[in-house]
C-alpha cells in the first residue's frame, strides 16, 4: 500500500508532460478534466497511504524511489517518507486542489492561455507534493524551488500587464531571501551531523550533534526559509501583490499549499525547535506581530482579494504562534481548517469577481446576495468559519490557538485575542459591502451580474460543508475526552501538547472558549451596525486625510520603507558602477590590458629583425651577463 506513494506526484507530472506536449489540439474541456482528475487520483491515492498511518502504532515508512546523489558523505536518493504528518498535508493538498482544478474550468475557460493555466497548476502540485514527501531536507528543497517557480508562472500569467509581471518578480525575489535561509540551514545541519535524513536526524539520533549556538542558528535559519514561503514579517509584501494572477491561483498558493509549506518545515523540524529556546521565541514574536499587522491592514483594504490576502498574513502568523510555543499539532490542524475556508473565500471571491465582469473593488459592489444566492451563502459559512464561531472549523483550531497562548504568556493571550476580534470585523466588513445594501457599480455591470455556472459553485459548496465539518477531528478538551487528532499526530512531532492539555483543565478552556466567542459575536454585531445598519462605505482614495488610518491603508508603508532603504541605494550604487567604475575601471583594465599587449608586441618585434649577427651579439651579450652576475 505504501508503494502508492509514488504513484501520488506521478499522477500530475503525467498530466503536465501530457498537456503540454500533446494538448494543443484537445478541447478546452478535455484538457480541464484531465488535469483535474490527475489529482483525483493523486488524492485518492494520498487516502490509501494515509490509512496505513492511522492508529498510534503507526510507523513512519521510507519508500525508496531511486539513487539520486552520492557524492563522499552526501547520500540522498528520492524516497518519500510517509508518516502521519506528510499523509495530512497529502490529502488537504490533493483535495482542495482537485477542487480548485475544477473550478478553473469553468473560471479560466475563455482565456486564451487556459491549457497552459492547467498544466502550471499541475505542475505545481507536483512540486508541492515532493516538498510533502520528500525524506531529506534536500528533496523537500527541490520541492520548494519547484512552487516558487511554478508560483512566478501562475503569478504573472497575464504576462501582458506589466503589474502583474512585477507582482511575478517580487514574489520570486522576496521567496530567493528565504530559501537562502534555508539552504545556510541545510548546510549547518549537514556540517554538523553529517546528513540531512529526517529519518537520521530524527529517529537515529543524528539531530544530537547539534547543540547550543549551532542549533539556535540552523533553527533561526530554518524560520528564515518558512518566514519567505508563509509571508512573515520582514518577508511578508510579495503575498498581497501576488493577488494579481488569476483567483484560482489565489486559493492554491494562498490558502492550502505554498504558503502553508513554512508551516510544514517548522513542523517537520519541531525536535529541533523543541531545543532551542531562543528560536522559538523568534518564531513566536514574529508570528504574533505579523498576525496584528495583516488583521490592521485586512480592516482597511478595498479590494476584495487583498482583504484575503492580508487576512492569510495574519492567520499564518497565528499558526507560527503556535509552533513557537510547542503546540505543533494544533498549528497543523489550523492549517487543515484554514485550507477549508480560506479556499472557499478565495472561491468566492473570484465568483463575484466573475459576475462584476472583473470588478475587485468591494465599494463597487453590493446587493449581490440576491442574483448569486449560491456564491451568497458559501462565502456567508467561510466567513462565520474564520470568524471563530462555534461549530464551524475556524472555531476549533483558533480556540485551541489562543487556550495554549494563555498557558504560555498572559501578554501573547491578550494579543491572540485581539486578533481574534479583529478577524471577525473586517471578514464581515467584506460580506455585508459585498452582499448586502444596493448595488453600487456600473448599470453594464449591474445588467450581467449572474450566478456562476455549476462548475464554480459546486466547490464551493464540497468547501462549505468542510468548512462546517472539518473541525470535529480535533475536538477542544473542554468538549471531548482527548485531542484524537492531537494525540495521533504528537506521536511524530513535539511532546507539548500533551503536556499543555494536562494543565489547561476543561473548565478553564470552556471559559476561554466563552470569552472569545463572545467577542468574536460583539466584533460581528459592531460590524453590523456599521456597515449593514448604517451602510457605512470606504473613503475614497483622494477623501483620505493623512493619519493613523491612512497609514494603515498604505500598508505602514513598508513597500515604501524597502524602497528607500534597499532599492533606492542599489539603484544608486548600480548606477555609480554603471556610469562611473565600469567605463573607467573595469573597461579600462581591459582596454588597458589590449593597448598594453599591442605596444609590447610593437616594441618587441624589433628583435627580431631576421639578421644573424645580431641574434649572436645578443647571445654573447647574454653569456657576459650571465658570466657577471655568477662572479
Amino acid at each position: 500500500m505504501q508503494q502508492l506513494a509514488t504513484l501520488i506526484p506521478a499522477f500530475p507530472l503525467v498530466s503536465f508532460l501530457y498537456i503540454i506536449f500533446f494538448g494543443k489540439g484537445l478541447g478546452k474541456g478535455l484538457v480541464g478534466w484531465i488535469a483535474s482528475i490527475s489529482v483525483l487520483l493523486s488524492f485518492a491515492a494520498s487516502l490509501a497511504v494515509f490509512t496505513t498511518q492511522l492508529g498510534h502504532n503507526a510507523q513512519p515508512a521510507v519508500v525508496h524511489v531511486f539513487k539520486w546523489i552520492h557524492a563522499g558523505a552526501l547520500h540522498a536518493d528520492i524516497s518519500f517518507l510517509v508518516d502521519p504528518l506528510s499523509t495530512i498535508y497529502l490529502l488537504f493538498v490533493t483535495g482542495v486542489g482537485f477542487l480548485i482544478h475544477v473550478y478553473s474550468i469553468g473560471y479560466m475557460h475563455d482565456d486564451e492561455g487556459f491549457n497552459r493555466f492547467m498544466a502550471y497548476l499541475n505542475l505545481f502540485v507536483f512540486f508541492m507534493l515532493i516538498l510533502v514527501l520528500g525524506d531529506t531536507y534536500l528533496l523537500t528543497f527541490v520541492g520548494w524551488e519547484g512552487v516558487g517557480v511554478c508560483s512566478f508562472m501562475l503569478i504573472g500569467f497575464w504576462y501582458k500587464d506589466m503589474a502583474n509581471n512585477d507582482a511575478a518578480k517580487k514574489a520570486f525575489i522576496i521567496n530567493r531571501i528565504g530559501d537562502l535561509g534555508l539552504l545556510m540551514a541545510m548546510w549547518l545541519i549537514f556540517f554538523y551531523t553529517g546528513t540531512l535524513s529526517y529519518d537520521q536526524l530524527f529517529h537515529h539520533g543524528a539531530s544530537n550533534s547539534l547543540s547550543g549556538n549551532e542549533l539556535t542558528m540552523a533553527c533561526i535559519f530554518l524560520f528564515i526559509g518558512a518566514m519567505g514561503k508563509s509571508a512573515q514579517i520582514p518577508l511578508h509584501t510579495w503575498l498581497p501583490d501576488a493577488m494579481a494572477g488569476p483567483t484560482p491561483v489565489s486559493a492554491l498558493i494562498h490558502a492550502a499549499t505554498m504558503v502553508t509549506a513554512g508551516i510544514y518545515l517548522v513542523a517537520r523540524s519541531s525536535n529541533l525547535f523543541e531545543s532551542s529556546e531562543t528560536a522559538s521565541q523568534v518564531v513566536i514574536f514574529s508570528g504574533i506581530l505579523t498576525s496584528l499587522l495583516g488583521a490592521t491592514i485586512a480592516m482597511t483594504q478595498n479590494d476584495i482579494k487583498k482583504v484575503l490576502a492580508y487576512s492569510t498574513v495574519s492567520q499564518l502568523g497565528l499558526m507560527f504562534v503556535a509552533l513557537g510555543i510547542g503546540a505543533y499539532t494544533i498549528a497543523v490542524f489550523h492549517v487543515i481548517t484554514h485550507a477549508f475556508f480560506k479556499a472557499l473565500l478565495f472561491l468566492g471571491s473570484g465568483s463575484v469577481i466573475h459576475a462584476c465582469s472583473g470588478e475587485q473593488d468591494i465599494r463597487r459592489m453590493g446587493g449581490l446576495r440576491k442574483v448569486m444566492p449560491i456564491t451568497h451563502i458559501t462565502f456567508l459559512i467561510g466567513t462565520i468559519a474564520i470568524s471563530g464561531i462555534p461549530p464551524l472549523a475556524g472555531f476549533f483550531s483558533k480556540d485551541q490557538i489562543i487556550g495554549f497562548a494563555f498557558e504560555h504568556n498572559m501578554v501573547l493571550f491578550v494579543l491572540t485575542l485581539v486578533v481574534s476580534a479583529l478577524t471577525p470585523f473586517y471578514m464581515f466588513r467584506l460580506y455585508y459591502l459585498t452582499f448586502h445594501g444596493k448595488f453600487r457599480g456600473t448599470h453594464e455591470q449591474e445588467h450581467h451580474l449572474h450566478e456562476s455556472p455549476r462548475v464554480m459553485t459546486m466547490p464551493l459548496v464540497v468547501l462549505s460543508i468542510l468548512s462546517v465539518v472539518g473541525g470535529f477531528i480535533g475536538f477542544p478538551h473542554a468538549i471531548g475526552e482527548s485531542l484524537h487528532f492531537h494525540h495521533w499526530l504528537d506521536h511524530f512531532l513535539g511532546n507539548t501538547v500533551i503536556a499543555a492539555v494536562s494543565v489547561l483543565d476543561a473548565g478553564a478552556e470552556a471559559v476561554l472558549m466563552v470569552v472569545a466567542t463572545l467577542i468574536a459575536v460583539v466584533s460581528i454585531w459592531l460590524a453590523y451596525r456599521k456597515f449593514k445598519i448604517q451602510e457605512s462605505l470606504p473613503l475614497e482614495d483622494d477623501e483620505m486625510k493623512p493619519g493613523i488610518f491612512k497609514w494603515v491603508y498604505e500598508k505602514y508603508r513598508i513597500d515604501e520603507l524597502y524602497e528607500m532603504i534597499i532599492r533606492k541605494p542599489v539603484d544608486r550604487l548600480s548606477a555609480f558602477f554603471s556610469r562611473w567604475f565600469e567605463p573607467r575601471i573595469t573597461d579600462g583594465l581591459v582596454e588597458g590590458t589590449g593597448t598594453f599587449s599591442k605596444w609590447s608586441g610593437h616594441a618587441l618585434r624589433y628583435l627580431h629583425s631576421g639578421q644573424i649577427a645580431a641574434y649572436i651579439a645578443a647571445t654573447i651579450l647574454g653569456l657576459i651577463l650571465l658570466l657577471l652576475y655568477i662572479i
